[in-house]
């Protein structure tokens, strides 16, 4: 049996290695910016506008010829191959896309438009507003649902309380790390990336409530042992199920990412992160908690009988 818990202060060191720089990244992007992060047109409003040329073409002399002609905030990705573009910027006019249009054919020959569309930020405002319900819902369905199936355990919530704390530590990395990203490569946060949170949390959520399920299994069935020695018992028992799934999942993302199309890389990459992130929290973040607040009630109660 691994003797895990009695490491959880350095779990604990790692948990908050992964979260404080990205808080301190979301303050200062902030106070600079007015946004912890870097937004797409989701929700600043704006074009997207997908070109097909007949020759190669490299993003950079895209984003040249738009910054040319007065557009700053533009950003141009290829799409499938080096002949297609996705180009967002500021919301275009039809007048304005042709005169554009007709500089990259001045350059490039003959182009295709593929797709044009334009945003406005109330759709990304209800996307967010979306996103927050849809987590705030999540967090009171775990609750209930861990307070039902864990009646049986003594002090039952607090298996709800650290699970949902454990989705909030998930929640929180993703969210530094994009301030981070997006400050060092320019990544922006859109409608998928909270696509992705909401997926990574659905699955951190479900990963967690098996190891705790063991530990339920086990607190009734070894009745006469302490609860670290029983956590240490159910995560020896769930660890290789735990990375067992996740690498089955992990794999997938990875051969998506290095062969599938440059549009969803992102939200792949914060999918990957977010599900081996969310496996270390499962066992090294949510279980260790229990065990600290089991551990100070027990020590109050001591000093409170003696």
């Amino acid at each position: 049996m691994l003797k895990l818990v009695e490491k959880k202060r350095w779990y604990f060191i790692i948990s908050a290695i992964m979260i404080i720089p990205g808080l301190i990244s979301m303050i200062v992007t902030t106070i600079g910016t007015g946004s912890p992060f870097r937004t797409s047109i989701d929700f600043n409003g704006g074009s997207l506008w997908e070109v097909q040329f007949t020759q190669p073409i490299t993003p950079s002399e895209i984003m040249t010829i738009f910054k040319d002609n007065g557009y700053s905030d533009v950003t141009v990705q290829t799409v499938t191959n080096d002949r297609t573009v996705s180009i967002r910027t500021v919301t275009l006019e039809q007048e304005e896309k042709q005169a554009l249009l007709a500089k990259l054919q001045e350059k490039y020959g003959e182009a295709t438009e593929l797709r044009f569309s334009s945003v406005g930020p109330s759709i990304g405002q209800e996307t967010t507003r979306a996103a927050v319900v849809a987590i705030i819902a999540t967090s009171l369905a775990t609750l209930l649902f861990v307070a039902l199936a864990f009646r049986k355990v003594p002090h039952a919530f607090r298996y709800g309380v650290c699970a949902t704390l454990k989705m909030v530590h998930d929640i929180l990395f993703l969210l530094g790390l994009a301030s981070i990203l997006g400050n060092l490569v320019g990544w922006e946060v859109d409608s998928l990336f909270l696509t992705a949170v909401l997926t990574v949390v659905g699955f951190s959520v479900q990963d967690v409530i098996v190891v705790f399920d063991r530990i339920r299994e086990n607190v009734q069935k070894y009745k006469g042992e302490d609860l670290d020695t029983i956590i240490d018992r159910s995560l020896t028992e769930t660890l290789k199920r735990s990375l067992t799934t996740q690498l089955n999942s992990i794999f997938v993302m990875v051969a998506i990412i290095l062969f599938g199309g440059v549009t969803i890389r992102q939200f792949l990459l914060t999918m990957l992160i977010g599900m081996v992130a969310g496996t270390y929290s499962s066992l090294f973040f949510a279980v260790p908690l229990l065990s600290v607040w089991n551990n100070r009630v027990l020590r109050r109660q001591q000093h409170g009988t003696a």
